[in-house]
């Protein structure tokens, strides 16, 4: 059986500028190679400039990747359709303050990908969001409001519905929970746990928090310059580095870290 998720020897390059000297292309991501299992939660962690958002975004589907694969039960996205990779893959952006529509109400942003991507009658809809907005632990009473009406957590379990609306195999979030305090940062992980155990997707998170990283995650890749220097499981990782990368990470993102 092959793996669930399976990024194989994905690459992402870049034409040269035609006003520097030097000629080609210049790899900016890649190789990258790594699984994931259905279910399971993998975070990308890694200094700035290391590549992970652009990882991310290149499995989203916001950025094209130059060379590989990325494959979800044995099929790659690149022969899926919009609407079918719509319905893998979804993405949750960094600020919901900024990626929800302030012009929009939230039943209109909920509903908006289901009439978008899939053939659901007008009844089948309503039902749809009444069971997310249950799955995200809001009320049907914020249907009729606008995002900025929201508190921020509130905005994040909008953002999170929109994400879960179509019922994906696998979320992409990058940076979630930067906007958040470190109470309402655990209160929206908690939800996800909760929401991973019902319906079984499976998370990849782009994060700097190495105690939520370790709370939330089964596998961790550790990215320096484009490449995956460590792909292992959060207890190894955080238990017995690898590499100078992953420690240097560990130190300075846990002040009491001495391994």
């Amino acid at each position: 059986m092959p793996p669930f998720l399976e990024v194989r020897n994905l690459s992402k390059t870049y034409k040269r500028s035609a006003k520097f000297a030097s000629s080609g292309y210049r790899q900016s991501l890649g190789p990258i190679n790594f699984t994931l299992e259905r279910g399971k939660t993998l975070s990308i962690i890694g200094e700035s400039g290391s590549g992970k958002s652009s990882l991310a975004k290149i499995i989203g589907g916001l950025i094209p990747f130059t060379g590989g694969e990325i494959l979800v039960n044995g099929m790659s996205v690149s022969q899926m359709s919009r609407q079918k990779r719509c319905q893998t893959i979804r993405m949750i952006f960094q600020d919901p303050s900024n990626s929800l529509n302030p012009k929009t109400t939230i039943g209109r942003i909920l509903s908006a990908p289901l009439r978008l991507n899939t053939k659901l009658t007008e009844t089948e809809i309503k039902q749809q969001i009444k069971v997310i907005l249950s799955l995200v632990e809001l009320l049907p009473d914020y249907l009729d409001f606008y995002p900025h009406m929201l508190s921020p957590v509130q905005q994040h379990q909008v953002a999170l519905a929109r994400a879960m609306i179509l019922n994906p195999d696998v979320i992409l979030a990058d940076e979630i929970l930067a906007t958040l305090d470190i109470s309402l940062r655990f209160k929206i992980v908690n939800l996800l746990l909760k929401i991973q155990e019902k319906t079984n997707v499976s998370f990849i998170f782009v994060a700097h928090n190495m105690n939520l990283v370790r709370h939330m995650s089964d596998q961790i890749l550790v990215m320096n310059h484009g490449l995956i220097v460590e792909n292992n499981s959060t207890d190894e990782i955080f238990n017995s580095p690898q590499t100078g990368i992953s420690r240097h990470l560990l130190q300075n993102h846990q002040p009491d870290y001495r391994k």
